[in-house]
């Protein structure tokens, strides 16, 4: 059975996806962007938009039942190639030892952008502290 996870404190998006869908255990995140609750792009530093992105994510992973700490896997899009040591730090931050398998390109977002994130996570097991 496929789920897919929703909740006002969720950010959504005018374009056709869900922000995450949930098979048994596993949490696929869509591509989470600095967006309001409303989807508007708010524009900022790379390392403002790697927070407001990030904290996306942890949302919509909280609605699904998980959080970083059950992340698996991260592809993250840098779209200048010159952040990257900035991005490696700012990521950093957010994730640590074991570190999810992850997936970096740059180059690829428009001037909208600077930074975005998705992710498969698995749900937080009951009782276990998320």
């Amino acid at each position: 059975m496929i789920e897919y996870p929703d909740s006002p404190d969720t950010p959504h998006s005018h374009l056709p996806f869900s922000p995450a869908t949930k098979v048994g255990n596993l949490i696929f995140v869509s591509g989470q962007a600095s967006v309001d609750a409303t989807g508007k792009i708010v524009f900022d530093t790379l390392e403002g938009e790697m927070r407001r992105s990030i904290e996306n994510l942890e949302k919509v992973l909280k609605t699904a039942g998980s959080d970083l700490k059950h992340v698996v896997q991260t592809r993250n899009y840098v779209r200048l190639h010159e952040d990257i040591a900035e991005f490696n730090r700012v990521y950093l931050e957010f994730f640590s030892k074991p570190f999810p398998a992850r997936t970096t390109i740059s180059g690829c977002l428009s001037p909208a952008l600077r930074y975005e994130i998705d992710c498969i996570a698995v749900v937080a097991n009951e009782g276990e502290g998320k």
